[in-house]
């Protein structure tokens, strides 16, 4: 057995998906016959102080409070939930690479809201010849317009999600079939049964010209409900059946050799949890029981500075639902949350190869349908031991 070290490149959260593109982590890499075995991860430490409301292990901006609530102030909480280890392989079989990946982190058992420390997994998958299937990020999901975060959620508005998927890359563009049922798409608000019977389609294209990266993806879901042997507590909601759609656009550029821009917009109907972190569930059933989707929009931009051993990152992201014709129906509550936003700011360094360290504050802000409103102040270091 031949042992080595390699530079690891590897996907991460939407929030933390560049937290070691300072410090040249390196994995440690060895040879099975005739695979390539790769070892890779990190331990994270947060520390985080929320000034208002606890928005839990990873911001929860539902849990923010509105003006005029009483609550309690002043927050500290520590955890290492987000720590990852990875195992990737590399294979030649047939004249082409055949690759593995499975990846874990600590956030199973509720970990964003308060519980956590059980072990989830993120990645499960495989790819050869163009062809990926297994559990990662969806193909609707944003890749250019992510930036560096200390918070593990990070920016909303984003497209995305990891669920299972089957997906074909040929060139810049990329088709996949993904499951209905899966973390990213969410479920319709009904009595009775969600009915997954048709995987959700997305396809993408991406490229560069000169110092722009872009990319654009679309995405068909067919939704459903059925109340078949269920007890309901209206007698028209019996089945039926929608349609949701959504169109994603983002960019990144770099200005100069040390300032990166991104942006990205993310808009459709029915998105339910492919709009990141959006307020809004996929659709509901109105009184005569018809399935009604739910129109959202969501978006960002940020900026880093790099200086010394890191950089400096702004952001910031919103997410929307129109929720206004089923309020007026009556068919949801006033008190449905209709608008996320949050503006991140934080220097992420690394003084030496493994190590990475940051310091964030973080504004973010949550208004109803009936215009309550509120907000909340989070400020957050971390320290990252990188292999």
């Amino acid at each position: 057995m031949k042992t080595r070290t390699s530079t690891r490149i590897s996907a991460f959260s939407l929030g933390a998906l560049a937290l070691a593109v300072a410090s040249a982590s390196q994995a440690a890499t060895f040879q099975v016959e005739d695979t390539d075995v790769t070892l890779y991860g990190y331990a994270k430490l947060d520390v985080i102080y929320d000034v208002d409301a606890d928005l839990g292990n990873t911001i929860w901006r539902p849990s923010i409070r509105l003006d005029g609530e009483p609550g309690v102030d002043g927050h500290t909480n520590m955890h290492a939930f987000q720590s990852r280890l990875g195992l990737k392989t590399s294979t030649m079989v047939g004249g082409h690479a055949l690759t593995t990946v499975i990846e874990t982190d600590f956030y199973g058992g509720g970990g964003f809201t308060g519980g956590g420390g059980e072990l989830r997994m993120r990645h499960a998958y495989g790819v050869w010849n163009g062809v990926l299937a297994g559990q990662t990020w969806s193909n609707f999901g944003n890749i250019l317009s992510l930036y560096q975060t200390v918070d593990f959620n990070g920016a909303l508005g984003q497209g995305g999600g990891r669920q299972p998927q089957i997906r074909y890359t040929t060139g810049n563009f990329s088709f996949s079939l993904e499951d209905p049922n899966g973390g990213a798409g969410g479920s319709v608000s009904a009595e009775g049964t969600n009915q997954y019977r048709i995987p959700d389609i997305t396809a993408r294209y991406q490229n560069t010209s000169g110092p722009i990266k872009f990319a654009g993806a679309v995405l068909g879901r067919f939704l459903e409900y059925d109340a078949e042997g269920s007890t309901v507590s209206n007698p028209n909601w019996t089945d039926d059946s929608a349609t949701g759609w959504g169109v994603m656009l983002e960019a990144s550029t770099k200005l100069t050799d040390a300032i990166t821009v991104r942006g990205s917009v993310t808009h459709g109907d029915g998105l339910g949890g492919y709009l990141y972190q959006g307020p809004g569930s996929t659709g509901y059933v109105d009184a005569n029981g018809n399935l009604e989707t739910i129109e959202g929009t969501g978006g960002g931009v940020s900026m880093s500075v790099a200086a010394g051993s890191g950089a400096f990152n702004l952001g910031y992201g919103l997410a929307m639902a129109d929720l206004d014709d089923a309020v007026a129906s009556g068919d949801v509550s006033a008190t449905s949350n209709e608008r996320f936003s949050s503006v991140f700011a934080n220097y992420i360094w690394s003084p030496v190869d493994h190590i990475t360290y940051g310091l964030e504050a973080g504004y973010h802000t949550r208004e109803q349908v009936n215009g309550d409103e509120g907000d909340a102040v989070r400020l957050q270091a971390m320290v990252m031991f990188g292999f």
